[in-house]
C-alpha cells in the first residue's frame, strides 16, 4: 500500500523522481550536492518532511565524500552544504529543523560514518512518526464519510506512509468505508498527478476536482471532513501550506466542516511569527505553461506563491505523532 520515496544506497541517495509521475515510476540517484539542491528546488522531491530528510541525506552525502578530512575541515564543508541546501526552498521549516539536528550531532561527533548512520536513523524515524500520526488521525474517520484532501501528503511527501494522506490510507487499512475527494492542486498538479497515483497504487479510486470547484464541491458532494498537511506551523497554530489551503479552510468554516492539519512536530516553528516567514514565489512559467506549452500570453505578469497562511481559528485540530491538539493552540510545551 505504501511507497518508499527515498533511500541511502551505497554512498548515494535514491529517490522517486516525482516530476515523472504519473506516467512512470522512475528512480534517480543523487550523487553530488548539486544533485540534491536541484532535486529539492525543482521538486523531484517535495513535501515538507521529505525535503527535510533529503537535505539531511545531502549532508550525509557530503560527509561520505569527505572522509579523511580533519574534523575542522569536514565541519566547514558541512556548513557550506548547509547554506546551499537551506536556500533551495525557503518556506518548509522541516528542511532547517532536520539539518540543525544533524549539524548539532556532527559538531559533537564529526565522524563521517557516524554522521551517515545518524542521518539514516532520522530517515527511519520519519516512517515511525508518520505511522503514529496516521493512527491518531484515522480514528477521526468514520464509515460513510466523504473526505477531502489537498495537494499531496502521502508517501511521496515523506519517506513513507505520509501525513494527511497517511491518515486516509490508514483508515482504509482498518476497513473503514468512505470516499476521498482530491484537488488537482495547480499549478504543479500534485493532487492530480501524485495523490491520485498513490491512492490508485493502494487500490483506492478517488474523485478528482479542479481547485476552483472546492467551495461548490464541499456543499454539493457533501464533504464531511477535510485533512491537509503543513509546511510550517507556528506556536499559535498558524499554518503555512500549499496555496489553496486557506480558501478551503474558509469554506469549511462557513459550512461547519471539520478542518484538520496533519504534520509531524518537526514542522513546528516555535521562533518566528507570520511576518518572519518567507513565502516562496515560484517561476511564472509554472502558470503560463502546462505540459511545456504556453496556455496564456507570454508577457503576462504572474503572481505564483507556492504557499498560503491559514489562521488558527479556522483549524479544528492539529494531528501530530504526539497526539491531536485542539484550539486554543500553544505549542510552547513542545520546545
Amino acid at each position: 500500500m505504501y511507497l518508499r520515496s527515498i533511500e541511502w544506497v551505497d554512498g548515494a541517495i535514491k529517490i522517486i523522481d516525482q516530476t515523472k509521475l504519473p506516467e512512470k515510476l522512475e528512480y534517480k540517484y543523487l550523487t553530488e550536492l548539486d544533485d540534491v539542491v536541484e532535486a529539492i528546488k525543482n521538486m523531484r522531491v517535495r513535501g515538507a518532511p521529505l525535503i527535510g530528510i533529503t537535505a539531511v541525506l545531502g549532508l550525509a552525502l557530503v560527509a561520505y565524500q569527505n572522509k579523511g578530512k580533519s574534523d575542522d575541515e569536514l565541519l566547514e564543508i558541512l556548513r557550506y552544504a548547509y547554506k546551499r541546501l537551506k536556500s533551495s526552498r525557503p518556506t518548509a521549516v522541516n528542511l532547517v529543523n532536520m539539518m540543525n539536528l544533524l549539524m548539532e550531532y556532527a559538531r559533537k561527533n564529526p565522524d563521517p560514518d557516524d554522521i551517515i548512520l545518524y542521518a539514516t536513523r532520522l530517515m527511519d524515524q520519519d516512517i515511525e512518526t508518520n505511522r503514529k500520526l496516521s493512527e491518531y488521525g484515522s480514528n477521526l474517520i468514520e464509515d460513510g464519510d466523504i473526505v477531502l484532501t489537498h495537494c499531496n501528503t502521502g508517501s511521496l511527501a515523506t519517506v513513507s506512509i505520509g501525513t494527511a494522506l497517511g491518515v486516509i490510507l490508514r483508515a482504509f487499512e482498518k476497513g473503514k468505508n468512505f470516499k476521498v475527494v482530491i484537488t488537482e492542486t495547480r499549478p504543479k498538479l500534485q493532487g492530480a498527478r501524485i495523490t491520485a497515483f498513490e491512492l490508485l497504487y493502494a487500490g483506492i479510486k478517488p474523485i478528482l476536482i479542479v481547485d476552483s470547484a472546492v467551495s461548490y464541491a464541499i456543499k454539493s458532494i457533501g464533504i464531511t471532513k477535510i485533512f491537509v498537511g503543513a509546511d510550517r506551523i507556528l506556536r499559535d497554530g498558524t499554518t503555512f501550506n500549499k496555496i489553496g489551503t486557506y480558501q478551503i479552510a474558509i469554506t469549511a468554516n462557513y459550512h461547519n466542516i471539520p478542518f484538520y492539519v496533519v504534520a509531524p512536530t518537526s514542522t513546528l516553528d516555535l521562533i518566528n511569527d507570520v511576518e518572519g516567514v518567507v513565502i516562496e514565489n515560484r517561476d511564472g512559467d509554472e502558470i503560463l505553461k502546462c505540459g511545456g506549452r504556453y496556455i496564456a500570453p507570454h508577457n503576462l505578469e504572474v503572481y505564483n506563491p507556492a504557499f498560503d497562511v491559514t489562521p488558527p481559528n479556522l483549524i479544528d485540530g492539529i494531528i501530530t505523532e504526539k497526539g491531536i491538539f485542539y484550539p486554543p493552540y500553544n505549542f510552547t510545551e513542545l520546545e
